[in-house]
């Protein structure tokens, strides 16, 4: 997965700056990152390095102040369904049941382009890719958090965005559903071979998932500080990878920057952090 030739998306020179009332804020710099088709990409990093600003850039919610982002040779300037997105909120329409809001992200992308039937199917078999079949026609507020992000997923995958843009997709669930989430989002991506750029704080969700982990500088002007390749046979399963050499030297090498080369010194829980052995997380 980590053939850097075949260029699918490319982000170059990227940096924005914010007005402040004492004048410009820096808070990306010098961004370079190209990712192939079918990548799964983790950003990583303290809380204002700058993650959730470039995956907003490439989203196209944010304009970059200077570089920017080519997808497919296409510069990216606003948003578009091509590059869905899975934010730590679900965002469902609380009046709408799970199978009608992954519908009518369909209908707003697929409209004259599929018949009545196609699109019951599309929206049916996006929600079995998730296992919620059984809840499609539940309303958010009758079903758990990760039930709701489940639909979350699904309905950004209805779109067949070219890729999948998560933002902290798990932060605010329990351990055991993060985990079952996980393996789904595994499943999912061996399947459709799609393009992934997750934000992630939990050190050991980005080794599991990721081909590649983005390891980014405290800001402001954050920019890429190391990237890791993960040579980790797919699939991957949780339980054999803990006792793996392989698996913990990733594991070691993104904690040495988190916090030996990128320590944020006022933060006391950081440095405390990496006594934790089991989900890791950034502060």
């Amino acid at each position: 997965m980590n053939n850097l030739d075949a260029k699918h998306l490319e982000l170059t020179k990227v940096g924005i700056e914010f007005p402040t009332p004492k004048g410009p804020f820096c808070a990306l710099q010098e961004v370079d990152l190209k990712i192939a088709k079918g990548e799964f990409v983790s950003l990583i990093g303290h809380s204002g390095c700058g993650k959730s600003t470039v995956l907003n850039i490439v989203a196209g919610l944010y304009q970059a102040t200077t570089g920017g982002v080519l997808l497919d040779n296409k510069e990216v300037n606003e948003p578009g369904p091509e590059r869905a997105v899975v934010f730590q909120n679900h965002s469902l329409l609380p009046w709408l049941s799970a199978y009608e809001n992954v519908e009518l992200a369909v209908k707003q992308v697929f409209k004259n382009k599929m018949s009545k039937q196609e699109m019951k199917d599309w929206v049916n078999h996006n929600l079995e890719l998730v296992h919620m079949t059984h809840a499609a026609h539940k309303r958010p507020d009758e079903i758990s958090g990760g039930m709701k992000q489940r639909v979350g997923i699904a309905r950004a995958l209805a779109m067949q965005p070219k890729v999948l843009l998560m933002d902290e997709p798990f932060g605010a669930l329990d351990a055991l559903t993060r985990a079952h989430l996980q393996d789904s989002l595994m499943e999912i991506h061996q399947e459709l071979g799609n393009t992934v750029i997750m934000i992630t704080h939990d050190v050991d969700e980005a080794v599991l998932l990721s081909d590649r982990i983005v390891m980014m500088t405290n800001g402001p002007a954050a920019t890429v500080g190391e990237v890791l390749n993960v040579d980790l046979e797919r699939p991957r399963e949780r339980l054999a990878l803990a006792d793996n050499p392989q698996y913990n030297h990733y594991r070691h090498e993104v904690l040495t920057f988190l916090y030996e080369k990128q320590k944020k010194v006022e933060s006391v829980a950081t440095k405390k952090a990496p006594s934790t052995k089991k989900g890791q997380e950034v502060a």
